[in-house]
């Protein structure tokens, strides 16, 4: 079976990812697999793979999972610690009919325990060092079962007591039913639980197929995205079925990073913003471990044009690109971008994109006070396509109240030029009176001033714009550099500095604009 045959069957059958490792080692057993740490479940495997040994290794884990009681229809929460192990046990769980649940490990134990009982008395597939978080949280009443991939802990049942267990057949889920949910990063409190099923999964592949097409030999794909997101599932398939090597990356230190590229020499690079900010350094590196990239591809946020400017430059390949996708967790890809080498500098951050053609997502921009979307008066930015997500898990009211027909409301802001592309402005909960764009402010200065790491503008107790600021190795800013860059911005209050650690993230590493505004105001409270 061929990558475009199997597409194709997808295409019309939907994506199931405990049959896709068994699918690439159709089309090419020996394509590698290669991992930057060992695996947690099966540390024995080593950090060298080709698909069909990742294809036995999820057969062996869904028989496993059968003989520990899993069945077909049940929800599997897997919360364990960062791992690419992650992404086989969902594809264990999935190739025997149980719905997948992922949660990532940056969850603290309240929110997990929130979800847990919102998913009712699911199986919770962990590991010894997640039970220790998970202490205090009342697991026999939540749970079905608890089952270890990594070190046996009393009450629970161990896989790796289970090799060896009777190979058991594949279960196709229906095409329209749950297989695999996943949550929003939760910048707003707890997360939603989204579910996707085989269809929407499977849709999502169109636009990022076309999008693998430019590379024209079999090189290597880097993916650093959390294992337990619905990018990864994409990502992942994507990669497997056009026959690509790939290498998982759980690291994200500068260090780390330079040395696996340096290595493996990916074409492809698949990343988190945030992480690709932190390794913009990279690109003076004498190394130069950015020279084979072909394509840098990020979704999850929007990114500053100085960092992809920076990173193409770092790149030796002749028509180098940043490829940027606008979407969410619910919708998928919903627009895209392509930027170069010699005008990602010049680029206007907030334009993210135009409507992928053939098939893929259709966008709108919904009036928000009576008159037309434009810079001034930014209007709602709505989705439509098949794949949108069936649900919320467990709230169904709060997912109608998005949805208006076939059109998904994403709750960004922004405007479409005569020429089509889409500017998102800002997160509309996020919007700050007096200021046309948090965002644009952001990527503007962030473009100014090369010591800063970091710029976020939030909400003051008054209202105000506050911008906080990380910068290198936390050292002051000169006051006057500061004034000079803000120059065009002056309704700005006063920068505050504070370290970058400090700064409240999402498991995508998103900055948590809504606890950073509420530190000042509980700082005001205090006062």
């Amino acid at each position: 079976m061929k990558g475009s045959v199997a597409y194709r069957s997808i295409q019309k059958r939907g994506l199931h990812i405990g049959l896709l490792p068994e699918m690439a080692a159709a089309v090419n057993p020996s394509t590698p697999i290669s991992l930057d740490h060992d695996l947690g479940v099966l540390p024995e495997a080593g950090r060298r793979l080709t698909v069909a040994r990742y294809a036995e290794y999820v057969d062996d884990l869904a028989a496993r999972l059968w003989a520990a009681g899993v069945r077909t229809d049940e929800r599997v929460v897997i919360y364990k610690t960062a791992n690419a192990d992650h992404w086989m046990l969902a594809a264990a769980v999935s190739r025997i009919g149980g719905v997948v649940v992922n949660l990532s490990p940056a969850l603290d134990p309240t929110t997990v325990s929130v979800l847990l009982e919102r998913v009712d008395r699911p199986t919770l597939l962990t590991d010894g060092t997640k039970l220790d978080v998970l202490a205090d949280v009342p697991l026999t009443d939540l749970t079905r079962r608890v089952i270890t991939s990594a070190d046996h802990r009393p009450g629970s049942i161990s896989l790796a007591e289970l090799a060896g267990s009777p190979r058991v057949r594949p279960v196709v889920r229906p095409i329209d039913e749950a297989a695999v949910i996943t949550h929003t990063s939760g910048t707003t409190g707890i997360p939603k639980l989204v579910v996707h099923t085989p269809r929407t999964q499977g849709v999502r592949l169109l636009p990022q197929w076309r999008l693998l097409s430019l590379m024209r030999r079999k090189e290597t794909v880097a993916i650093n995205v959390p294992f337990v997101h619905s990018r990864m599932v994409a990502a992942m398939s994507l990669a497997l079925l056009k026959e690509y090597p790939v290498l998982l990356m759980r690291e994200t230190g500068p260090a780390e990073v330079a040395e696996q590229f340096l290595e493996h020499r990916p074409a492809f690079v698949e990343a988190l913003p945030n992480s690709l900010m932190e390794w913009e350094d990279l690109a003076d590196d004498p190394r130069a471990p950015f020279a084979s990239v072909k394509v840098f591809s990020s979704t999850f946020d929007a990114i500053h044009p100085g960092t992809m400017s920076r990173l193409l430059k770092a790149s030796e390949r002749r028509g180098a690109l940043f490829f940027q996708i606008y979407g969410q967790s619910e919708v998928g890809p919903a627009v895209g971008r392509a930027y170069f080498r010699g005008s990602a500098h010049k680029a206007n951050g907030r334009c993210v994109g135009w409507a992928m053609p053939n098939g893929a997502a259709r966008i709108r921009v919904v009036s928000r006070d009576g008159n037309t979307p434009s810079e001034t008066s930014p209007g709602s930015i709505e989705v439509a396509w098949d794949g949108i997500a069936k649900t919320y898990f467990g709230e169904q009211d709060r997912y109608d109240t998005n949805r208006d027909g076939q059109w998904w409301r994403t709750g960004d802001v922004g405007y479409r030029t005569r020429f089509g592309c889409l500017h998102m402005l800002d997160r509309e909960i996020d919007m700050i009176p007096g200021v046309k764009s948090s965002l644009e402010i952001e990527d503007v200065v962030l473009g100014r001033l090369h010591e800063l790491t970091e710029l976020v503008v939030v909400q003051g107790p008054n209202s105000e714009p506050v911008p906080v600021i990380c910068t290198v190795d936390d050292k002051p800013l000169d006051p006057d550099r500061w004034r000079e860059a803000v120059a065009g911005f002056p309704q700005l209050a006063d920068p505050v500095r504070i370290p970058q650690a400090e700064l409240p993230r999402t498991a995508t590493l998103k900055v948590q604009r809504r606890a950073l505004a509420q530190r000042f105001e509980q700082l005001q409270e205090q006062a």
